[in-house]
Formats: structure tokens, sequence, C-alpha cells
């Protein structure tokens, strides 16, 4: 039941080697040590091809742990990079719609900051527009800053 790899060809060495390689060498650490022992050279390299192709490392910012709450762990993951997939239609549709909303909360956002300036700043020069009304943020603003 001896496969030769496809498309590649190792010697002795280098199948000796694999073992010290970082792909392999992360994939055993997470088992047991029996099962570690029980892979041969050429299982290995197998694997090195399935894994070590993959880019899973390569991503801007990659934050993962766990932590306890109660009686149960939880994980998180949190990934962030250029991404080389292709997408379908749904997602591109998904994607556009996403963006809009995002791109129009940050527009409405900036709006009030803009006209509360606005506000502050006509309230600090002592203009009043209307007689006798006010909002009544410029006094919350000088009490909280007081």
């Amino acid at each position: 039941m001896s496969e030769s790899l496809p498309g590649s060809e190792f010697d002795a060495a280098s199948l000796s080697a694999l073992r010290q390689d970082i792909v392999i060498s992360r994939l055993l650490s997470t088992m047991p040590d029996s099962v570690k022992v029980s892979f041969t050279e050429e299982q290995l390299a197998h694997l090195k091809l399935a894994v070590g192709t993959r880019h899973w490392d390569k991503h801007s910012l990659d934050l993962r742990g766990t932590f306890k709450l109660w009686r149960t762990r939880y994980y998180y993951v949190l990934l962030l990079g250029q991404n080389h997939r292709e997408i379908s239609r749904w997602q591109k549709q998904f994607s556009g719609l996403a963006t809009l909303l995002a791109t129009g909360l940050f527009v409405l956002f900036s709006m009030v900051v803009g006209f509360l300036a606005l506000y502050l700043i006509k309230s600090a020069l002592g203009i009043n527009l209307f007689d006798g009304f006010s909002l009544g943020i410029w006094s919350w603003f000088k009490e909280f800053f007081k």
C-alpha cells in the first residue's frame, strides 16, 4: 500500500527531516504521543502536501484565544486580511449592501457630530436662533465639563 507522492520524489534525508518541518511539527504537537509515532514518513509527506499548502497563517490580524465562563471554556477567533477567494453573486450583492449600509451609517454619524459641534459653537458664542428656546445641550455640556 505504499504509494509515491504525486508530482514529487522525496529522498530518505528529506523524509527524515519532515518531522522537524514547522507545518508537521505544529500538526503533531496537537496529537497524543501514541498517535504521533504511528505516522510513517510517507503519510507525513502527504499531510504536508494537504495541509501545508494552505495559507492559514497569513492574515493581517490573527487574534485567537480562549476564556472560561462559569464551567464552560469558549474560544474566539478574529481574522482580518485580504480576501483571495472567488465569491458568489449572492456574496457580492450582500457585500454591496453591507458597504452601502456602513457608508450610510458613517455619513449619518458624521452629520450628527457635525451638527452637534456647530450647535455647541453657536451656543458658546451666545447666538440664539429662537428667543426663549433651548435644547439644553449647552447647559449639559457646561455642567459635564465643569
